[in-house]
């Protein structure tokens, strides 16, 4: 199934035959000190700058019922001034019909931060504030 919007990921996780746990970290977008003139003029039309991860939290697709009710959720915690410009996803499958527990995904999420980090975001699908993804290049 092609991912076009957040409700077709969780439409593919409700959908897998495995209880799934979807991961989520959100970053921002913000120009490095170091950043040449160049990089700063292509940051002020929309383009380049470094993902910066905020927060992030692991649901169930049942504990999810919309990129809304996510978002609504996220603003709880987003602390004044770091506003999240992207959201990445992940899931984790369960096995045995038994879905992956929050303990079970904290090394996951960390992973990602991490690989965000680091710039390696290629594993995880973004979606922007209104819940389509974002493709980079």
């Amino acid at each position: 199934m092609e991912i076009t919007s957040f409700d077709d990921l969780l439409q593919a996780a409700r959908s897998q035959p495995e209880p799934q746990r979807l991961l989520f970290v959100f970053a921002a977008v913000e120009l490095p000190d170091d950043a040449t003139a160049e990089q700063r003029a292509r940051f002020a039309a929309g383009q380049g700058g470094a993902l910066v991860p905020l927060m992030c939290v692991d649901k169930t697709p049942q504990e999810l019922q919309s990129f809304d009710a996510l978002v609504k959720e996220a603003l709880q915690f987003t602390a004044p001034g770091h506003d999240w410009a992207m959201v990445f996803a992940a899931a984790m499958s369960g096995t045995l019909n038994k879905a992956p527990t929050s303990t079970d995904a904290e090394g996951p999420l960390q992973r990602m931060v991490d690989s965000i980090k680091g710039g390696a975001h290629g594993a995880y699908i973004p979606f922007d504030r209104q819940g389509q993804p974002v493709r980079f290049g």
